[in-house]
């Protein structure tokens, strides 16, 4: 469905753009290198798409955002550099996030349907005819939600995360969360209020979570978290109960489907490498690579940070298919 005036598009909003003053001017779009907006029906969801085609790319990249960011916040940081190589990508809005319209109708979403959406993605894509290999990208909470629609879709030839956190840890949740007392406590009252009817009400997420840590940049973070459509997002009781604790289709030790390159931002105050390798230690079926980011921020604004990403991500695709 191609986007028209009765949906959101990323043209009528100033947020990312304000965003994108903070990232290095050779990341910013251009009229060769620039995003073609979408929509998806799904469920009755009206997922949005920002795709950068390029039917001669031998390999098509899907980028996830987290609880924090939206789609076009990924295509803001690799849409230019993996296009400019030959890649062809599109970057996914979840609902609650960026510019997909969520179902009128029904109960709020749980954390599942954001794996089953990412998972029926690829399926979608591969439905059209196109059988390149596909390869997910994940940023914060989107690098485990490429791990849970690996698990679960299995046609995949490679997932990149941008931490890989597996909130059934407790050590995870303790960390990740604003305080551990909300982990603690938060966490339970959350499944409590979902089991009791009141799956509907919502939070802001920079309430339960270190949002303030997403960027490292304090004009950027002001940005932020005043765009709901990212780090300004609330999230429902249903949402958060799922969240906290979803178990994969396949755990650690048993996934088998491809390999895994962590891209770990080195001052990430949110989520640092530690809480990343509680998953990847054991995952031992499949090879696993980590890159540590110079200098970059949970979201990377930083310019030698993000130079080694695309590199990192380019050199994993290489390897994918040669």
């Amino acid at each position: 469905m191609a986007a028209s005036t009765q949906l959101p598009t990323y043209a009528d909003q100033q947020a990312w753009k304000d965003i994108q003053k903070f990232l290095p001017a050779r990341l910013h779009f251009t009229p060769a290198h620039s995003p073609v907006e979408e929509f998806w029906s799904h469920r009755g969801h009206e997922i949005h798409l920002d795709r950068w085609p390029n039917p001669s790319a031998k390999v098509r990249v899907v980028l996830h955002h987290g609880v924090g960011t939206n789609g076009r916040q990924m295509s803001m940081i690799l849409g230019v550099p993996l296009h400019a190589a030959g890649y062809e990508l599109v970057a996914v809005d979840m609902p609650g996030y960026g510019c997909t319209r969520v179902a009128a109708a029904g109960r709020p979403h749980a954390y599942d349907e954001w794996v089953q959406i990412a998972s029926d993605f690829v399926d979608y894509e591969r439905a059209r005819g196109d059988t390149r290999p596909i390869v997910l990208y994940g940023l914060s909470a989107g690098g485990m939600l490429t791990y849970h629609a690996a698990a679960r879709n299995r046609q995949v030839a490679g997932i990149v995360g941008m931490t890989f956190l597996d909130q059934r840890i407790q050590q995870v949740a303790d960390e990740t969360a604003l305080h551990a007392v909300v982990a603690r406590a938060g966490v339970p009252l959350a499944r409590l209020a979902n089991a009791a009817g009141l799956s509907a009400l919502r939070l802001p997420m920079a309430w339960v979570s270190k949002m303030r840590a997403l960027v490292n940049e304090p004009a950027a973070l002001r940005v932020f978290l005043k765009d709901t459509s990212s780090a300004g997002s609330a999230a429902s009781m249903r949402f958060l109960a799922t969240y906290s604790g979803y178990a994969p289709a396949l755990e650690y030790e048993a996934f088998d489907v491809c390999p895994i390159l962590l891209t770990q931002p080195a001052e990430d105050r949110w989520t640092p490498l530690h809480l990343s390798k509680l998953v990847l230690d054991r995952v031992g079926k499949v090879p696993v690579k980590i890159v540590e980011l110079e200098g970059a921020g949970h979201y990377p604004l930083e310019d030698k940070g993000l130079q080694q990403l695309s590199d990192a991500i380019l050199e994993f695709l290489q390897s994918v298919a040669p």
